[in-house]
């Protein structure tokens, strides 16, 4: 007997797919999910992807994303999916893509760069993809991967 969960579908909002599984936390906590008031949010882990082996997905009533949230998103989960769903249906999908440039997002890990003693916005050319590799513009330190820490914001 197989067993499954249904999760009804969504009116209007967007769904995040193809997130990779170790990378949904990171999404949720970079989007600040946790703080939506009135918001039905769904989502899932260790979902079987034949694209990425396991992914995650994340499913939000009447919420849709702007530009720099879209931004967010790429650094953690560089190849995802936003579906838009208006009325039942998806009526686009968007592939994220990284920017060439990330601004105000990341804290630089050089504790003598000036973005962490003036009130200087970070920002960061994006040297890879997947994984993310970033160079601070102001003192070229590079970061990636785990070392990836978001300002406070």
């Amino acid at each position: 007997m197989k067993k499954e969960l249904n999760v009804s579908a969504l009116q209007s909002g967007t769904v995040i797919d193809h997130i990779p599984a170790n990378a949904l936390f990171k999404v949720i906590n970079v989007l600040k999910l946790d703080r939506l008031e009135d918001v039905t949010i769904t989502f899932g882990t260790n979902l079987d992807s034949k694209r990425l082996g396991k992914k995650g997905i994340i499913k939000l009533s009447e919420v849709f994303f702007e530009e720099s949230d879209i931004n967010k998103i790429a650094l953690f989960a560089p190849n995802a999916i936003l579906n838009i769903i208006r009325d039942y249906e998806v009526v686009e999908k968007q592939s994220i893509t990284m920017p060439q440039e990330i601004t105000g997002i990341v804290k630089c890990q050089n504790p003598v760069c000036v973005t962490n003693h003036e009130h200087v916005v970070p920002r960061y050319d994006v040297l890879n993809v997947s994984p993310t590799v970033l160079r601070c513009k102001y003192c070229e330190k590079i970061t990636e991967g785990d070392d990836i820490k978001l300002l406070d914001l």
